[in-house]
């Protein structure tokens, strides 16, 4: 397929098979099976909207969904979601977005999941291998550690940079900051990560592993920045082509004027340039699952994680939520679901390269090795 023919009804349906393999579930369908209080409920007090970074107001408008929708994502419940512009029985935007969202999750699990399934996204729709750059803001305390660095370099090397990155670093530096590394770049900017805190050092590292256990390229990227009002700790870009991109950052602060409280959480906000609008069908989905997949621990997380890919391009019919660290709220999900087998991974099992079938309905276990486990899969359903 080449990027002209590329399609709204492609791109959800290609949205739709990740988020299965991944544990992101349609925002439609999680909303559908709740009562909202007030649909037509405007932002929070004092919210201004204008203020806001392109990305940060997309994700907003959503958060506002999420909130009319009477849900309150926690670090007990937390929410793996995606969400889109494109409706269907309508026609298309010129740019298809999708944001895709890990709330109430605090750790660094969280953030591979997401990584790693808006790299798998772009990579199918893109058909090219995309490059994952990766950075870390930090924290509150670290933000306010490297916007005083930044105000003493803009302060230091006015004279010598653009006048409009100046002018702008007296109202915000971080946006500053940005606007020169747009403009030509600046190997003399600080960069955050000289600056983080403790707690924000041991979560990007977390995240590093995680990535680099699971066989994830990345580059590290000191010159791509958040804004301070919005963004915290993680902050990434996955590019294809000019046509697809994704940014992703952490957030909680942006969503406490909807909650009430902070909600740790992560975002990716996916942008698809089509070559032309067309319009959206009902995508037809692959029907129920026969697998849910059960991860005890960060071994069998990673391993999981490895496996997601394999899994959904041999198309087994299989759900699971990579990201959802409780096993009590996994077989919450998978009670949901209702699917015949469940596959049980514990740090045993990953250590083993072993995952345990389990029939439901008997409750009789088989031990598989990893290595053949499409094939004994296909053979089950």
């Amino acid at each position: 397929m080449t990027q002209e023919a590329l399609t709204a009804d492609d791109i959800l349906r290609r949205a739709h098979a990740v988020g299965n393999y991944y544990g992101f579930i349609p925002f439609s369908q999680v909303a559908a099976g709740n009562r909202g209080r007030d649909a037509k409920a405007p932002y929070p007090e004092g919210f201004n909207v204008d203020s806001l970074d392109p990305a940060a107001r997309d994700v907003a408008a959503f958060l506002k969904q999420v909130r009319d929708a009477g849900l309150s994502p926690s670090l007990l419940k937390p929410l793996f979601v995606w969400h889109t512009n494109a409706a269907a029985g309508r026609t298309s935007p010129r740019v298809v977005t999708l944001q895709f969202h890990a709330m109430g999750a605090d750790r660094a699990i969280a953030d591979a999941v997401l990584i790693r399934a808006i790299s798998a996204l772009v990579r199918d729709l893109g058909k090219t291998e995309p490059t994952l750059r990766l950075n870390s803001m930090g924290d509150k305390e670290t933000r306010g550690r490297f916007a005083r660095e930044l105000t003493q370099f803009f302060r230091k090397h006015g004279a010598s940079l653009p006048a409009d990155c100046v002018n702008c670093a007296k109202r915000d530096v971080f946006e500053a900051a940005e606007l020169l590394v747009a403009d030509n770049g600046n190997d003399a900017l600080p960069s955050p990560t000289d600056h983080l805190s403790e707690t924000s050092r041991k979560h990007f590292e977390d995240l590093l592993e995680y990535l680099e256990a699971t066989d994830t390229p990345y580059e590290l990227a000191s010159d791509l920045l958040s804004r301070g009002t919005s963004w915290t700790e993680t902050c990434f870009e996955i590019k294809s082509d000019v046509h697809i991109h994704a940014w992703g950052s952490r957030y909680s602060e942006l969503a406490r004027p909807f909650f009430k409280v902070s909600v740790p959480s992560i975002t990716a906000v996916v942008r698809i340039t089509l070559a032309t609008p067309n319009s959206v069908s009902s995508v037809k989905h692959s029907g129920k699952p026969r697998f849910v997949f059960v991860h005890i621990g960060q071994e069998a997380k990673r391993e999981s994680i490895k496996m997601a890919d394999t899994l959904r391009h041999a198309r087994i019919p299989l759900t699971q939520s990579i990201g959802i660290e409780s096993l009590t709220e996994q077989m919450r999900l998978a009670d949901m679901v209702n699917a015949p087998y469940l596959l049980i991974m514990g740090r045993k099992e990953a250590l083993e390269h072993s995952v345990i079938l389990r029939e439901r309905s008997t409750h009789t276990e088989d031990v598989l090795p990893l290595e053949g486990l499409v094939d004994r899969l296909r053979k089950v359903y």
